[in-house]
């Protein structure tokens, strides 16, 4: 006879009960990213900076909450949106302290998703010192000061974390024109990278993700017909990129298998670079 497997415990799920901060998340990779940590167990925190995204990061905490018994298992994934602004360090710490109060637990993974990019795409001779400034104040003073107050967070409570930033295989592949974007997101990377090190016996990782041309409102609002056929005949695969492609990476980094990974660029572009 067949033993019942009415009695046989649910699996536990790689992220259970860890608190997670995805920043820019209401849209792109960024939700893609909390959908997926979701569906792995996490509880999420929906970071957005702007009013007009209220709708989408309310409609993504929808999303995740109306689904409780993520990959038909008992264990509930729980979403709160918080609006912040990832380039001020008051509302940084208030973001941290919303995910500490929602789940009455520590942050246990900070992904830092948000970005903005000069959608004139211009070169560094035609690039505006205030779109200069923006960028780099959501891109590299926004990671730092989101990896700087997760650090010292994590430290703080023991045990370990995952700090995660998303950067840009741009920084590899050092294409004429939007200057500025690529060099804000390779500041990231050498910062992440020097991280690592500094964490030295915390048992917290820091690496980067650092996608290719991926199929998102960002990608678009500035490519041409001609520039996505370009991007598409260089790409091994044949396609563009998917925020679906980038998510299982940054799941696979916030998860206890990622251990021996760490200060690591992981270049996720389908082979275009």
């Amino acid at each position: 006879m067949a033993e019942s497997n009415e009695n046989v415990p649910a699996q536990k799920l790689p992220l259970e009960n860890r608190v997670a901060i995805v920043t820019g998340s209401s849209r792109g990779i960024g939700k893609a990213i909390a959908l997926h940590l979701a569906s792995l167990g996490a509880k999420l925190i929906i970071n957005y900076s702007s009013s007009n995204s209220t709708t989408l990061a309310d409609d993504v905490v929808s999303q995740i909450n109306s689904n409780k018994s993520v990959n038909n298992s008992a264990v509930p994934a729980v979403a709160v949106a918080v609006r912040a602004d990832i380039s001020d360090p008051d509302e940084v710490r208030s973001l941290f302290d919303a995910a500490e109060s929602a789940f009455q637990s520590p942050v246990n993974i900070l992904v830092n998703s948000a970005a903005v990019c000069d959608g004139k795409r211009p070169t560094i001779m035609n690039t505006d010192l205030e779109d200069f400034d923006r960028t780099f104040s959501v891109n590299t003073r926004g990671s730092f000061l989101c990896c700087k107050e997760a650090a010292n967070r994590m430290i703080n409570r023991g045990g370990g974390g995952k700090i995660i930033c998303v950067t840009s295989s741009a920084t590899a592949s050092f294409r004429a024109g939007n200057g500025a974007y690529t060099a804000s997101k390779a500041a990231v990377e050498a910062m992440v990278k020097i991280l690592a090190k500094e964490l030295k016996g915390t048992g917290i990782t820091a690496n980067c993700v650092a996608p290719g041309p991926i199929a998102t409102d960002m990608f678009f609002s500035a490519a041409t017909e001609e520039k996505v056929k370009k991007v598409i005949d260089e790409c091994p695969h044949g396609r563009l990129g998917q925020s679906e492609d980038v998510a299982p990476v940054v799941g696979f980094l916030a998860s206890d298998a990622s251990e021996w990974v760490n200060g690591q660029i992981i270049r996720v572009n389908g082979g275009y670079i």
